[in-house]
């Protein structure tokens, strides 16, 4: 995968600096403003490995979310793409084959135990939900994130694919894909979503 070379530097998003007074009583328009994919100015290493962050599929009336890690942003088929790694078993890559859209919202590190949260059961059986303390809200395109959220990218699902274990070369690798692969509800699928829109904090 190609990676973007020319990032604009123009919009800061700092993860700590982010104002949240009243955030549950206002609206998305009110919390949040569209930059293109180009304008994102984290460091990508940062966001994939350092920051956990929310996949989230489904609409208003039914929607889960779970905690990713991982995962990357570059250039796939001439788009701006995201790339994640899912278990086969979860919900949520369950919703995201079902509406092929989801978003992939980070927050302030004040909320990473509700983030976390997100990851410590399974939306399919519990009311985790309606149990998080974040507060869901609706993109004006119909997807769901989380008015705490300091960046959202829209994403529409491009491909999934599962990956074969005889395709990695390095040690690491094979012992990695090798241990996922034991048990078939724990293969590993590689989900790429175009970014169709991003929202930071106003």
């Amino acid at each position: 995968m190609e990676t973007q070379n020319n990032m604009k530097s123009s919009v800061i998003i700092d993860a700590d600096n982010v104002p949240f007074s009243n955030v549950k009583e206002m609206n998305f328009d009110q919390l949040f403003k569209q930059i293109s994919p180009e304008e994102i100015s984290d460091n990508v290493f940062k966001l994939a490995g350092k920051d956990f962050f929310v996949i989230t599929a489904g609409k208003k009336d039914h929607y889960n979310a779970m905690t990713g890690s991982g995962g990357g942003m570059g250039l796939l088929f001439k788009k701006p793409t995201t790339w994640c790694l899912l278990q086969a078993t979860r919900y949520t890559l369950e919703m995201i084959q079902k509406e092929q859209t989801y978003t992939i919202s980070y927050f302030p590190n004040e909320y990473k135990n509700q983030v976390l949260f997100l990851g410590s059961k399974s939306g399919r059986d519990s009311e985790k939900m309606k149990e998080v303390e974040l507060t869901s809200v609706q993109t004006p395109s119909g997807d769901m994130s989380f008015k705490e959220a300091r960046l959202i990218i829209e994403c529409k699902l491009t491909q999934i694919t599962t990956a074969n274990p005889n395709d990695f070369y390095t040690q690491e690798a094979k012992d990695f894909v090798n241990e996922a692969f034991k048990e078939a509800n724990n293969y590993r699928k590689m989900v790429f979503g175009e970014i169709t829109h991003v929202w930071v904090k106003k």
